[in-house]
């Protein structure tokens, strides 16, 4: 057996038993529903029912974040409720800024380069049947419109996350 599956096997056993806990919940995903660039749940990952603990999902496919499903505990007190909840929506504000913002980024990149293409006289395709693509010096002159562009709108985003942090 190699030595890779010998120690996930002595890790699995502990971390089940680690994770069955009773009475205990994972605080269901909320606002991802009302995501505009994005239709649907944020991820399909779902723990274990029986789990007491945070889990960290796989990449949002439209924002990149990993998505985090709250463990609620069983005594939940009041206070440890209003932190989970400030948590979920941050996570939540955080998901749909960036969802919104990749793909405001990917449409004006392929805006950019279709127009660029168009100016040189060639189509979205090459001659070899691939996409035609620009140079890292073109794209570099998108990237920096698109951050100059953005310059307000990315410094309300920190100033936001600051306030949403401080909030905890």
């Amino acid at each position: 057996m190699a030595p890779g599956r010998a120690l996930r096997r002595t890790l699995v056993a502990p971390l089940r038993r680690a994770f069955a806990g009773r009475g205990r919940q994972l605080a269901p995903e909320r606002g991802a529903g009302s995501r505009e660039a994005a239709p649907g749940r944020v991820s399909r990952f779902c723990p274990p029912r029986k789990s007491c603990h945070d889990w960290i999902g796989p990449p949002d496919k439209y924002s990149n974040l990993r998505p985090v499903h709250f463990y609620i505990p069983e005594d939940e007190s009041p206070s440890e409720q209003k932190l989970r909840e400030l948590r979920q929506e941050t996570q939540d504000w955080n998901q749909q800024f960036w969802a919104n913002q990749n793909l405001t980024f990917r449409k004006e990149k392929e805006e950019f380069i279709r127009s660029r293409l168009q100016a040189k006289g060639l189509g979205l395709t090459a001659e070899t049947g691939q996409k035609a693509t620009l140079n890292a010096e073109e794209m570099a002159d998108f990237y920096k419109e698109f951050l100059s562009k953005n310059f307000q709108k990315h410094m309300h985003y920190n100033r936001t996350t600051r306030s949403h942090i401080l909030t905890f």
